[in-house]
């Protein structure tokens, strides 16, 4: 079987979960006996090329795309990473409004009406929680039965990380952590810092701190608090971040959503307790094994720190994550939907 992969234009710099995220299930597709080729927009492509074509992110940056693989007759998968706080029906809303004034006129573009396109051309969806399984299926209306459920994962190799490293050089042990992108509202860093700032205890922060009103923000703020250590960026192969992950004592997310936060996989598999937020479908993947807090208030966020840290460490959620979060079961369930679609042309 051979299958091309393909994510938005942007994805090798900004880096984050969908850059893992198509790395990683590429790398661990062709032990389910798929050959894997990238999309290179560079080079020839014709229809022979592909049994079948994967696309992760179903937004604008793939949409062109997405369209013309449709055209050529090629099956589509793709694993739409999308979600909102939005109920189902304000979705369909949005879309029924959004089409009336589509047939109004021309060059009007709205992102659920984009992300509803791409899915409906795909032979399978493969959303990576059942929270945004009910969004693709209730708010923008894809038949549920082309759609798979594909979680995120994370790799081994976090579960043997060694703390020794990261102490040695930044000096600190035990702390509290943050890694991910610093200038994304989203991501909530600036709350999170504020939460911190009355919290007697060493922090890390450990991102991307993009240029903008909300990343500044963010530098400003922890440069008042001494506890608060700002670290750059660490390439997501590097063994430093792997070791960040196994000297801190709790990692904390209170993302405005995450599905589920790749990041908070990595540090519960080498052994932090977790702090994060309930939206997104990060229950499902952390049960009761974190600790959840509201990202709206910064106090909600601080007593979940607090919390957190006084609660013993145990190997309970590490374990789970193991079981049943590894790349290598994610690629099983990937070429699982895979073979569905080449079965059903044959």
């Amino acid at each position: 079987m051979n299958v091309t992969i393909a994510g938005y234009q942007a994805v090798s710099i900004l880096h984050g979960g969908p850059s893992t995220q198509i790395r990683n299930t590429a790398k661990h597709l062709p032990k389910s006996g798929v050959n894997v080729r990238f999309f290179d927009p560079w080079s020839p492509f014709k229809r022979e090329d592909a049994d079948l074509f994967h696309i992760f992110s179903a937004n604008i940056g793939t949409y062109h795309l997405a369209r013309e693989i449709h055209a050529l007759g090629i099956p589509l998968i793709v694993s739409p990473i999308v979600f909102s706080r939005h109920t189902p029906a304000f979705i369909r809303r949005t879309l029924k409004w959004g089409r009336m004034l589509q047939r109004a006129g021309k060059g009007i573009w709205f992102d659920y009406g984009i992300t509803a396109e791409i899915c409906q051309w795909a032979s399978r969806v493969l959303p990576n929680t059942t929270a945004e399984g009910g969004l693709v299926s209730g708010g923008l209306g894809i038949d549920p039965g082309k759609i798979r459920i594909v979680p995120n994962g994370v790799d081994e190799r976090f579960y043997t990380a060694d703390p020794t490293p990261f102490i040695e050089k930044y000096g600190v042990r035990d702390f509290i952590l943050n890694v991910g992108h610093t200038g994304h509202v989203r991501k909530n860093v600036l709350a999170l810092i504020r939460a911190l700032a009355d919290v007697d205890h060493p922090a890390v922060i450990i991102g991307r701190f993009i240029s903008g009103e909300y990343g500044e923000a963010c530098r400003r703020e922890a440069s008042k608090h001494r506890h608060i250590l700002l670290i750059d960026g660490l390439e997501h192969s590097s063994d430093m971040l792997a070791s960040a992950y196994a000297a801190c004592d709790t990692f904390v997310l209170p993302s405005m959503f995450e599905t589920p936060g790749i990041a908070a996989l990595e540090a519960a598999l080498a052994g932090a307790k977790v702090v994060i937020t309930p939206y997104g479908g990060t229950k499902e993947y952390f049960g009761g094994y974190a600790t959840y807090v509201e990202p709206g208030s910064v106090a909600s966020i601080r007593e979940g720190v607090i919390a957190a840290m006084k609660a013993k460490k145990g190997s309970e959620l590490r374990e789970h994550v193991r079981r049943n979060y590894l790349w290598q079961n994610v690629a099983r369930m990937t070429a699982a939907a895979y073979s569905e679609v080449i079965e059903t042309k044959s």
